[in-house]
Protein backbone atom coordinates (compact mmCIF):
# COMPACT_ATOMS: atom_id res chain seq x y z
CA UNK A 1 0.00 0.00 0.00
CA UNK A 2 1.65 3.40 -0.70
CA UNK A 3 2.01 6.45 1.48
CA UNK A 4 -0.44 8.47 -0.65
CA UNK A 5 -3.42 5.35 0.18
CA UNK A 6 -2.23 5.23 4.10
CA UNK A 7 -2.80 8.75 4.46
CA UNK A 8 -6.10 8.90 2.83
CA UNK A 9 -7.33 6.39 4.88
CA UNK A 10 -6.00 8.12 7.87
CA UNK A 11 -7.96 11.21 6.83
CA UNK A 12 -10.97 9.72 6.07
CA UNK A 13 -14.41 11.05 8.47
CA UNK A 14 -17.19 9.13 10.04
CA UNK A 15 -20.44 10.12 7.85
CA UNK A 16 -22.32 11.99 10.46
CA UNK A 17 -25.11 10.52 12.31
CA UNK A 18 -28.23 11.29 14.10
CA UNK A 19 -28.11 15.26 12.89
CA UNK A 20 -31.03 17.59 12.70
CA UNK A 21 -31.45 19.81 10.19
CA UNK A 22 -33.57 22.80 10.60
CA UNK A 23 -34.62 26.52 11.21
CA UNK A 24 -36.52 29.05 13.13
CA UNK A 25 -37.62 32.96 12.05
CA UNK A 26 -38.87 35.61 14.16
CA UNK A 27 -40.52 38.94 12.64
CA UNK A 28 -40.26 42.49 14.73
CA UNK A 29 -43.01 45.25 13.26
CA UNK A 30 -40.90 48.57 14.42
CA UNK A 31 -42.66 52.74 13.18
CA UNK A 32 -40.35 53.92 10.58
CA UNK A 33 -38.24 56.66 12.53
CA UNK A 34 -36.44 58.48 9.61
CA UNK A 35 -37.85 60.83 6.94
CA UNK A 36 -35.86 61.84 3.55
CA UNK A 37 -38.00 64.39 1.39
CA UNK A 38 -36.71 65.72 -2.14
CA UNK A 39 -37.25 68.83 -3.31
CA UNK A 40 -36.83 69.92 -6.71
CA UNK A 41 -37.06 72.34 -9.49
CA UNK A 42 -36.55 72.37 -12.90
CA UNK A 43 -35.90 74.98 -15.78
CA UNK A 44 -35.01 75.26 -19.34
CA UNK A 45 -33.37 78.44 -21.34
CA UNK A 46 -31.85 78.87 -24.96
CA UNK A 47 -27.95 78.44 -23.71
CA UNK A 48 -26.82 76.69 -20.60
CA UNK A 49 -25.51 78.95 -18.31
CA UNK A 50 -28.95 80.81 -18.10
CA UNK A 51 -29.81 77.71 -16.72
CA UNK A 52 -27.26 76.65 -14.18
CA UNK A 53 -27.68 80.25 -12.79
CA UNK A 54 -31.55 79.60 -12.65
CA UNK A 55 -30.90 76.52 -10.99
CA UNK A 56 -28.26 77.98 -8.83
CA UNK A 57 -30.25 81.05 -7.38
CA UNK A 58 -33.14 78.83 -6.39
CA UNK A 59 -31.12 75.96 -4.91
CA UNK A 60 -29.65 78.97 -2.73
CA UNK A 61 -32.51 80.29 -1.50
CA UNK A 62 -33.80 76.79 -0.63
CA UNK A 63 -30.88 75.95 1.14
CA UNK A 64 -30.89 79.47 3.13
CA UNK A 65 -34.24 78.71 4.56
CA UNK A 66 -33.44 74.94 5.19
CA UNK A 67 -30.55 75.48 7.08
CA UNK A 68 -32.20 77.50 9.55
CA UNK A 69 -33.74 74.65 11.00
CA UNK A 70 -31.19 72.27 10.44
CA UNK A 71 -29.84 70.23 13.24
CA UNK A 72 -27.65 67.13 13.20
CA UNK A 73 -29.78 63.53 13.42
CA UNK A 74 -33.01 65.82 13.27
CA UNK A 75 -32.72 67.38 10.26
CA UNK A 76 -29.61 66.99 8.30
CA UNK A 77 -29.51 68.79 4.70
CA UNK A 78 -28.00 68.31 1.70
CA UNK A 79 -28.17 68.92 -2.06
CA UNK A 80 -29.11 66.36 -4.48
CA UNK A 81 -28.49 65.62 -8.29
CA UNK A 82 -27.99 68.78 -10.19
CA UNK A 83 -28.01 68.32 -13.85
CA UNK A 84 -27.79 69.80 -17.04
CA UNK A 85 -28.57 68.64 -20.46
CA UNK A 86 -28.98 69.36 -24.00
CA UNK A 87 -32.68 69.90 -26.08
CA UNK A 88 -32.99 68.97 -29.40
CA UNK A 89 -35.99 68.54 -32.01
CA UNK A 90 -36.81 65.58 -34.12
CA UNK A 91 -33.81 66.38 -36.67
CA UNK A 92 -30.95 66.39 -33.84
CA UNK A 93 -30.25 70.07 -33.95
CA UNK A 94 -29.85 71.87 -30.28
CA UNK A 95 -32.64 73.85 -29.17
CA UNK A 96 -31.75 74.76 -25.88
CA UNK A 97 -30.97 73.14 -22.57
CA UNK A 98 -32.88 71.96 -19.79
CA UNK A 99 -32.04 71.13 -15.76
CA UNK A 100 -33.15 69.98 -12.53
CA UNK A 101 -31.70 71.16 -8.83
CA UNK A 102 -32.32 68.56 -5.86
CA UNK A 103 -32.35 69.79 -2.14
CA UNK A 104 -32.78 66.68 0.20
CA UNK A 105 -34.24 67.00 3.83
CA UNK A 106 -33.56 63.94 5.93
CA UNK A 107 -33.62 63.17 9.81
CA UNK A 108 -35.90 62.06 12.61
CA UNK A 109 -37.64 65.79 13.55
CA UNK A 110 -40.88 64.75 10.90
CA UNK A 111 -42.47 67.96 12.17
CA UNK A 112 -39.21 70.28 11.59
CA UNK A 113 -38.65 68.58 7.91
CA UNK A 114 -42.22 69.22 7.27
CA UNK A 115 -42.40 72.53 8.39
CA UNK A 116 -39.12 73.44 6.18
CA UNK A 117 -40.10 71.98 3.45
CA UNK A 118 -43.42 74.01 3.59
CA UNK A 119 -41.52 77.22 4.14
CA UNK A 120 -39.13 76.80 0.53
CA UNK A 121 -40.99 78.70 -2.13
CA UNK A 122 -38.59 77.75 -4.63
CA UNK A 123 -38.31 74.49 -4.77
CA UNK A 124 -41.25 71.90 -5.05
CA UNK A 125 -41.77 68.08 -3.65
CA UNK A 126 -40.92 65.66 -5.69
CA UNK A 127 -40.10 62.45 -3.55
CA UNK A 128 -40.83 61.24 0.55
CA UNK A 129 -39.71 58.27 1.83
CA UNK A 130 -39.60 56.40 5.22
CA UNK A 131 -36.87 54.36 6.78
CA UNK A 132 -35.37 53.08 9.80
CA UNK A 133 -32.51 54.64 11.38
CA UNK A 134 -29.33 52.52 12.34
CA UNK A 135 -30.28 52.45 15.82
CA UNK A 136 -33.86 51.46 15.36
CA UNK A 137 -32.84 48.86 12.92
CA UNK A 138 -30.24 47.53 15.37
CA UNK A 139 -32.67 47.30 18.33
CA UNK A 140 -35.31 45.62 15.79
CA UNK A 141 -32.99 43.17 14.77
CA UNK A 142 -31.46 42.26 18.63
CA UNK A 143 -35.21 41.85 19.41
CA UNK A 144 -36.05 39.52 16.34
CA UNK A 145 -32.55 37.43 17.17
CA UNK A 146 -32.92 36.78 20.48
CA UNK A 147 -36.66 35.14 19.72
CA UNK A 148 -35.15 33.31 16.56
CA UNK A 149 -32.36 32.08 18.59
CA UNK A 150 -34.88 31.03 21.67
CA UNK A 151 -37.17 29.16 18.85
CA UNK A 152 -34.60 27.61 17.18
CA UNK A 153 -33.42 25.88 20.72
CA UNK A 154 -37.04 25.27 21.79
CA UNK A 155 -37.66 23.17 18.30
CA UNK A 156 -34.39 21.46 18.23
CA UNK A 157 -34.77 20.35 22.04
CA UNK A 158 -38.62 19.57 21.51
CA UNK A 159 -37.81 17.08 18.03
CA UNK A 160 -34.87 15.78 19.83
CA UNK A 161 -37.03 14.22 22.13
CA UNK A 162 -39.90 13.31 19.59
CA UNK A 163 -36.99 11.74 18.03
CA UNK A 164 -36.49 9.47 21.16
CA UNK A 165 -33.21 11.36 22.12
CA UNK A 166 -33.09 13.24 25.32
CA UNK A 167 -31.34 16.41 24.16
CA UNK A 168 -29.09 17.71 21.49
CA UNK A 169 -25.83 19.19 20.72
CA UNK A 170 -24.77 22.09 18.38
CA UNK A 171 -22.92 21.35 15.02
CA UNK A 172 -23.40 24.44 12.95
CA UNK A 173 -25.53 27.31 12.96
CA UNK A 174 -26.07 30.58 11.01
CA UNK A 175 -27.80 33.76 11.88
CA UNK A 176 -29.60 36.00 9.14
CA UNK A 177 -31.33 39.29 9.46
CA UNK A 178 -33.09 41.53 6.94
CA UNK A 179 -35.30 44.36 6.36
CA UNK A 180 -38.76 43.44 4.58
CA UNK A 181 -40.56 45.69 2.56
CA UNK A 182 -42.29 48.32 4.54
CA UNK A 183 -45.85 49.18 4.39
CA UNK A 184 -47.32 52.08 2.06
CA UNK A 185 -47.33 55.27 4.26
CA UNK A 186 -49.93 57.66 3.93
CA UNK A 187 -48.74 60.74 2.20
CA UNK A 188 -50.78 63.98 1.26
CA UNK A 189 -47.81 65.82 0.49
CA UNK A 190 -48.58 67.05 -3.36
CA UNK A 191 -52.01 68.32 -1.99
CA UNK A 192 -50.67 70.19 0.65
CA UNK A 193 -47.87 72.15 -1.05
CA UNK A 194 -50.46 73.26 -3.59
CA UNK A 195 -53.04 74.33 -1.25
CA UNK A 196 -50.56 76.58 1.00
CA UNK A 197 -46.75 77.35 0.28
CA UNK A 198 -46.08 78.26 3.48
CA UNK A 199 -47.81 75.43 5.39
CA UNK A 200 -45.89 72.09 6.98
CA UNK A 201 -46.72 68.77 4.59
CA UNK A 202 -48.60 66.67 5.95
CA UNK A 203 -47.03 63.01 6.20
CA UNK A 204 -47.42 60.03 8.47
CA UNK A 205 -44.88 56.82 8.63
CA UNK A 206 -45.70 53.65 8.24
CA UNK A 207 -44.01 50.48 9.83
CA UNK A 208 -41.31 47.90 8.58
CA UNK A 209 -40.76 44.43 9.71
CA UNK A 210 -37.36 43.17 10.14
CA UNK A 211 -36.57 39.71 9.58
CA UNK A 212 -34.44 36.92 11.44
CA UNK A 213 -33.44 33.80 10.25
CA UNK A 214 -31.56 31.19 12.68
CA UNK A 215 -30.84 27.81 10.22
CA UNK A 216 -28.01 25.06 11.34
CA UNK A 217 -27.70 21.74 12.20
CA UNK A 218 -27.56 19.76 15.43
CA UNK A 219 -26.50 16.58 16.89
CA UNK A 220 -28.95 14.66 18.63
CA UNK A 221 -28.06 12.62 21.94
Amino acid sequence: MTAGAVSAQTLALPQPQNVLQLSANSTVEVQQDQLSMTLSTSRDAADAATVQTQLKTALDAALAEARKNAQPGQMDVRTGNFHLSPRRNRDGTLTGWQGTAELVLEGRDFPRIAQTAGRISTLTIRNIGFSLSREQQAKAEAEAQGVAIDNFKQRADELAKRFGFSGYTLREVSVNANLGAPFQPRIMAMEAKAASSDAPVPVEAGKATVMVNVSGSVQLK
